[in-house]
């Protein structure tokens, strides 16, 4: 992220100051919570991405900042939720805020956060803007139902796998990048080529979480490793694996994924299998798919040094190991 960070470094420590200032309640347990989530660290890519892409479109405005707040501030809303749906005891490392404060305390603030987003958006005054970050909260709720339903389910397939990560998680990724677009007023071909840009960057991003999952150290990822699997998700290198591996071996897997608890030996053996078969190659190309199309996204705009960190950044995403 390098690229990214000379271009608008100081415009990301500006939206963590602006992070803080958009925290102040009379209740001090939100501006805690807050505050712990915030400061356990992450790479701020969904921020980054609006900043970049406002500056590509030549924005000069004071909005960026403030605007990234909010992105900020919806992804953090949903970072709480998820660590409540998923009963997560880490997030980046440290506890997550459920097993500090419980799972009460942290629905709640994440409800403060997703309403406050709401008020701060009105602030930036643009109504094309509320609309495509509101729809983006309104899919991303979906998005976790969807993946609920999908819980345990070994026949899911990839194309309702890819619907789900859609929905999930690239849809703020898109969402950030098209907001800087109309912060720019570009025209309607290129805020929809950065609309693109971000949906394809998403699922990207999360096809390598998936592989992480199965393949990184807690103290790399910053999960719990094989959490997903024993939470019953099914995530693309494990649908891989399911469409290949044997009846027996099948059953084997489905049996890991029905318990209650799953033991190291239980984790070991799906991995094993997942790796035998080439689900987490299979996964890794995709996602490179999904950058290659990224590149083409931005196309339509001239070389630039923000455009080459904007594809930087992309590139990133298939090569982290957290």
């Amino acid at each position: 992220m390098q690229a990214a960070l000379n271009i608008i470094g100081e415009d990301l420590r500006n939206v963590e100051l602006q992070f803080r200032k958009d925290l102040e309640s009379d209740v001090p347990l939100i501006r805690k919570v807050g505050e712990y989530v915030l400061s356990s660290g992450g790479k701020r890519v969904r921020p980054a991405l609006l900043l970049l892409a406002a500056r590509l479109c030549c924005y000069e405005g004071n909005q960026a900042v403030p605007l990234a707040s909010v992105i900020e501030f919806i992804h953090t809303a949903t970072l709480l939720h998820d660590d409540v749906v998923d009963s997560a005891t880490l997030r980046r490392g440290l506890a997550s805020a459920n097993t500090l404060w419980g799972n009460e305390a942290s629905v709640l603030v994440g409800d403060f956060l997703f309403s406050k987003s709401f008020s701060l958006m009105v602030t930036v005054g643009s109504m094309d803007i509320l609309r495509i970050l509101s729809g983006a909260t309104t899919i991303i709720a979906e998005g976790e139902v969807m993946q609920l339903l999908c819980t345990g389910e070994i026949d899911l397939s990839e194309d309702q796998y890819i619907k789900v990560v859609r929905s999930k998680t690239a849809i703020l990724m898109s969402a950030a990048c098209e907001a800087g677009a109309v912060l720019g007023a570009t025209s309607a071909d290129m805020q929809k080529a950065l609309s693109d840009f971000g949906m394809n960057l998403g699922i990207a991003f999360q096809l390598m979480d998936d592989t992480l999952d199965y393949i990184a150290t807690e103290e790399e990822f910053g999960k719990c490793i094989g959490h997903d699997l024993e939470e019953g998700k099914i995530t693309l290198p494990l649908i891989h694996t399911l469409r290949h591996c044997s009846v027996e071996e099948r059953q084997a897997i489905s049996a890991v994924i029905e318990k209650d608890e799953m033991s190291l030996d239980d984790f070991r053996d799906v991995s094993g299998l997942v790796k035998r078969y080439g689900g987490i190659e299979y996964t890794v190309v995709l996602a490179r798919r999904y950058i290659e199309a990224c590149t083409a996204d931005l196309q339509c705009f001239g070389p630039s040094p923000v455009r080459e960190a904007m594809l930087d950044l992309a590139t990133y995403v298939v090569t982290r190991s957290k």
